[in-house]
């Protein structure tokens, strides 16, 4: 008797509980306020939730087995550990419930899931929205036909156990060299993903897809790259020396330009600090990591939560078109230039 006694009183506690509508302390979405949420997951409540519609029904399990983690809770663990690039036993600690290996793999199968989404997030703009980013490019420095900007950055990681040397970059640490495209919005429209620290710049480019498909045509427009990739006719670089003012003018507007590449870059890294702080994980594991921030970063400007960037001051009457012949080198199309827009 005494046993059903207790029962019927757990059950109209739990049942007052919820009529007096207390908030579930384990989400952080009904408590906390949107400014420290955004802080600690770098990502407010409402795109919290669609980066859950995109990997829930992947990470959703069929029954409650081995009491698996919900599918917000492992997306909350994977962005705090992206945020922060703590130790899994620290972001275990912060929930009580949590060990360090849900923490992992609540890392790694977000992660997963992400990069499944890949070419929806990040790729090369065509049609209207390429005009409309070219117009966004010429606006900045008056540089025309420009696509992207195209660069490479260290993403620190340990010293794998295998091929330790090929990951020692030039600065003296392990890393991954990341090659990437960004537009005139900071998203990354391309991201190459794989190759070790101590590969230079121009390997990448020369051996990526997105070479191929400007050697062939299928993008019209300048890719704009520093001094370390040869000049060709669809990537636009510097003038090692100038000889004359449009030369000056034409490296004073290409750097105003490309220098959007640096800070998309800085963008990244702020908002993933595990990409600034380095990655404690194999490689493999680090490219899964650092596409899955790549996404992340782009629908973060999608859905506003990184900048605002307001399409409607475009001028859609200020078309720019520059023609390239199909036997112009890389020398010849950038003088062409320098005569065109730049003396």
């Amino acid at each position: 008797m005494a046993v059903l006694n207790r029962r019927r009183r757990r059950r109209q506690k739990q049942k007052s509980t919820l009529s007096r509508g207390l908030v579930d302390r384990q989400n952080p979405l009904e408590f906390m306020e949107p400014e420290e949420l955004f802080m600690r997951f770098r990502f407010r409540a409402e795109s919290i939730l669609f980066i859950v519609s995109l990997v829930c029904e992947k990470l959703e399990r069929r029954s409650n087995r081995s009491s698996p983690l919900p599918v917000l809770t492992q997306v909350l663990v994977a962005l705090r550990f992206l945020a922060t690039g703590s130790f899994y036993s620290l972001i275990a600690d912060s929930y009580s419930i949590i060990s360090t290996s849900s923490v992992f793999r609540s890392v790694r199968d977000v992660c997963s899931c992400l990069i499944e989404h890949l070419r929806h997030f990040v790729c090369m703009p065509t049609g209207q929205d390429a005009d409309k980013i070219k117009k966004m490019f010429f606006q900045i420095a008056g540089f025309p036909n420009v696509l992207g900007c195209l660069d490479g950055t260290f993403i620190r990681i340990i010293a794998p156990s295998r091929n330790e040397v090929d990951y020692l970059n030039r600065k003296g640490f392990h890393s991954l060299n990341v090659q990437m495209i960004c537009d005139a919005n900071y998203k990354f429209s391309n991201c190459v993903v794989k190759w070790p620290g101590s590969v230079h710049d121009s390997r990448i480019f020369r051996d990526s897809k997105i070479s191929v498909a400007f050697e062939n045509g299928t993008y019209k427009g300048f890719l704009l790259g520093d001094s370390g990739y040869p000049c060709k006719s669809y990537l636009m670089t510097p003038f090692l020396t100038t000889s004359c003012r449009a030369e000056e003018r034409y490296n004073r507007s290409h750097c105003r330009t490309r220098v959007l590449v640096e800070q998309s870059f800085g963008i990244l890294k702020r908002r993933f600090s595990c990409l600034h702080s380095g990655l404690r994980t194999t490689p493999q594991n680090a490219c899964k990591i650092i596409t899955a921030c790549v996404i992340l970063h782009n629908i973060g400007i999608d859905r506003k939560d990184i900048i605002n960037v307001d399409h409607d001051d475009i001028d859609t009457n200020n078309n720019v078109i520059v023609h390239v012949a199909d036997e112009w080198t890389g020398s010849n199309v950038r003088k062409n230039l320098c005569q065109q827009f730049f003396s």
